[in-house]
């Protein structure tokens, strides 16, 4: 079970995860050593998932983004998801309610690579129907603060 202690820490590591036990215990007042406890239990139990860098795609030239939409026949949904999930240029995968099952978030360097990432997912057996939304701008991308 978090605490209010477990919710300072994760938001603190949100911002970044380099930080040391001891940058994190000055911040939030406490010991090292109750601060390197909680984040031992946060990984044990799953919480934190894993660290990660945020990279700037578009400044490594990936330039597209584009959220797919995609309608799935005759309950090959989890096959499916699977199988665009292996794509290196998708970053996320949802089921999702609505007029589609599945949602698609990816980003490529060119049209024409998402030409053909599109063409070939509308191979796969199974795809009734596939929606590509461009996405122009980005407002915010970001982890929530959790309470």
């Amino acid at each position: 079970m978090t605490d209010e202690l477990d919710l300072r820490i994760i938001n603190l590591l949100m911002d970044n995860s380099k930080w040391s036990y001891r940058k994190l215990a000055a911040r939030l007042g406490v010991s090292v050593a109750t601060v390197m406890n909680r984040v031992n239990r946060l990984n044990k139990e799953k919480i934190i998932k894993k660290y990660s860098v945020i990279i700037d795609y578009e400044k490594l030239g990936y330039e597209l983004s584009v959220i797919v939409e995609v309608r799935v026949s005759r309950g090959k949904m989890v096959d499916i998801e699977k199988k665009i999930a292996e794509h290196p240029n998708v970053s996320a995968v949802f089921d999702t309610t609505g007029h589609f099952d599945i949602m698609i978030l990816a980003s490529f360097k060119s049209r024409m690579d998402m030409d053909k990432f599109l063409k070939k997912i509308n191979t796969y057996d199974f795809i009734a129907r596939t929606e590509t939304k461009i996405i122009l701008n980005t407002i915010k991308d970001e982890h929530i603060k959790v309470a």
